[in-house]
């Protein structure tokens, strides 16, 4: 299936171009009629197969079929969690080249790096917001976002957040 045959915004549809993608891999061939269609999915492939690509295209599309009237700072519309911070900083490279037409504001949260700096950054005026768990939970913890806007969670290899002892 080419992705040309799925009904998405022009900024998704346009980032999905600029990304050099034209055809749908297997796992994105499955899941993205059923996610776009605003059902839950679950799905399970090697690396390197478009899983990423095919949650962030929904994640976009949803997000922009229904604007947020105003700024909600420290309030995420959706939230992404990954095991590791090579796969959150990973996310974030995908996710600035497919979603760059779509102008959502996303931060990404993981250790390592300067703690109040990505605290400020959590408690401004933010889409998206992919992180690690520890980093996620103590910004959490703190209050400095809340979860009352989020419409959409996704856990990313949760299979390796269960061996970790996150979920």
């Amino acid at each position: 299936m080419k992705f040309t045959e799925l009904t998405l915004p022009e900024p998704v549809r346009r980032g999905i171009e600029a990304a050099g993608f034209t055809t749908c891999t297997p796992i994105q061939e499955k899941t993205l009629p059923i996610a776009l269609g605003g059902k839950d999915v679950a799905g399970q492939a090697q690396t390197g197969t478009g899983k990423t690509a095919a949650y962030l295209i929904v994640l976009f599309t949803r997000l922009l079929a229904r604007p947020r009237k105003e700024p909600r700072r420290g309030s995420p519309r959706a939230l992404i969690v990954a095991p590791t911070r090579e796969l959150a900083v990973q996310i974030e490279r995908d996710a600035e080249l497919l979603g760059q037409f779509c102008g959502l504001k996303m931060v990404v949260v993981y250790g390592g790096v300067d703690y109040a700096k990505q605290r400020e950054a959590v408690q401004g005026d933010l889409d998206i917001l992919v992180g690690t768990p520890g980093r996620l939970i103590d910004y959490f913890r703190q209050g400095a976002y809340d979860l009352k806007s989020v419409e959409a969670l996704v856990i990313d290899e949760a299979d390796r957040m269960f061996d970790m002892g996150f979920i």
